[in-house]
């Protein structure tokens, strides 16, 4: 699958910046899907497979709120120094609910319908859509974690399982991730069944990447929904 060298233009809302594929022509209140990305990245990664996704989405792809570097960006800081990720758990919440409050402000400058919102990310940013999206399924019709993993600091403030009844969930991981190891996919996708929810799961031969397989899985879970 290869990307699009298409140049688009920079938006922000709050205390995010953002990217915008707008939604076929003629599309009213398209489903929304907000991409983002993982530790060092930024908005540009994930978007640039934008085109390859359904054309009658509103595509979004959001840069984390914290600079770690040149284009280089984060949604919190982690240290892999014990040889288990030990995140900074307030950076975490805050990116949480600075994600929640873009979501709620979306609206004034995009039409789109918000029963049918999507958060899609990898790694870092799969584990933001995990965050939001079990603590506010209510703002959120699908999550979509790729190489990421449910943070245990999180699991208090999911909601009842019964508010989670309508969430949908895709999961994909590789089985040879160095980074977070696929034990984190099987055991977030063990603990989403005890809450009820039936996940969409996917292993890959590969490591910590985004393979085209996977793209090609994300857009049949998309187009299924």
């Amino acid at each position: 699958m290869n990307s699009t060298n298409k140049k688009y233009d920079l938006h922000t809302e709050g205390s995010l910046y953002y990217l915008v594929r707008e939604a076929k022509a003629g599309t009213i209140n398209p489903p929304l899907l907000i991409l983002m990305h993982g530790v060092g990245s930024n908005e540009q990664d994930m978007f640039s497979f934008s085109e390859h996704l359904p054309d009658n989405f509103l595509i979004l792809s959001a840069r984390g709120p914290l600079t770690i570097g040149p284009n280089s960006y984060a949604w919190f800081q982690v240290d892999f120094s014990t040889g288990v990720p030990v995140i900074h758990k307030e950076q975490a919440e805050n990116s949480r609910k600075i994600i929640i409050q873009f979501l709620e402000s979306l609206k004034t400058h995009h039409s789109f319908d918000e029963k049918q919102v999507y958060l899609g990310g990898f790694s870092q940013g799969g584990i933001m859509s995990f965050s939001v999206g079990l603590t506010r399924p209510d703002l959120i019709k699908g999550i979509a974690v790729m190489s990421g993993r449910l943070l245990n600091e999180i699991k208090p403030f999911i909601v009842p399982s019964e508010k989670l009844s309508s969430l949908k969930v895709f999961i994909s991981h590789g089985l040879s991730d160095n980074v977070l190891n696929i034990e984190y996919a099987r055991e977030s996708n063990a603990y989403l069944k005890t809450l009820g929810l039936t996940p969409t799961y996917k292993e890959f031969l590969g490591g910590h990447t985004l393979p085209n397989e996977i793209w090609l899985d994300l857009i049949s879970w998309l187009k299924s929904e």
